[in-house]
């Protein structure tokens, strides 16, 4: 295949913000992940004191992050206002391993795309991200941040989501 071929393609390849469906789908991911915190014993006292506004700042960042909108870099500070966020906040491998579980378990109990490709490269993200903020979160709360860029997630494969093979034209 010719470059001009792969490149048409490449441009043709959804980001994982449009194969999960937007906004919509991510908004109900997060609220009904946060519905569930409070009677997760593991969780609860981590997001006890957390505003309601927080919830909605998650789902902006992951939509970013997953080539959506920029609305968190814009109306909340990008990547090192969310690092800033996590400082000194103490949190757990537990906590980190149960915030990623539940939200896999609400993903499934939300029918969100379940085919390999964009599972793989959420659990990527998810692990990652978590991992990022256990790691801050040990930071003492007035550790200074420099800008930071905003990460960037895809598909970690050449061509994207699975697509079911094709005769070359």
């Amino acid at each position: 295949m010719d470059r001009a071929k792969i490149s048409a393609m490449a441009s043709k390849v959804p980001t994982l913000y449009e194969w999960l469906g937007g906004a919509e789908p991510l908004n109900r991911l997060i609220d009904r992940f946060y519905e569930k915190v409070p009677s997760d014993p593991i969780l609860e006292p981590l997001f006890a004191q957390m505003p309601k506004e927080h919830f909605q700042h998650v789902a902006q960042f992951i939509a970013e992050v997953l080539g959506g909108p920029d609305d968190y870099s814009r109306l909340h500070g990008g990547h090192a206002a969310m690092i800033r966020h996590h400082l000194g906040r103490g949190i757990t491998e537990q906590q980190r391993h149960r915030w990623v579980g539940l939200l896999l378990e609400t993903a499934d109990e939300l029918e969100l795309p379940s085919d390999p490709e964009f599972r793989s490269a959420l659990v990527a993200y998810l692990e990652w991200g978590s991992r990022l903020a256990v790691i801050n979160s040990a930071l003492p709360a007035d550790t200074p941040v420099s800008d930071a860029p905003m990460p960037a997630w895809n598909w970690g494969v050449p061509g994207g989501p699975y697509q079911p093979d094709t005769p070359e034209s």
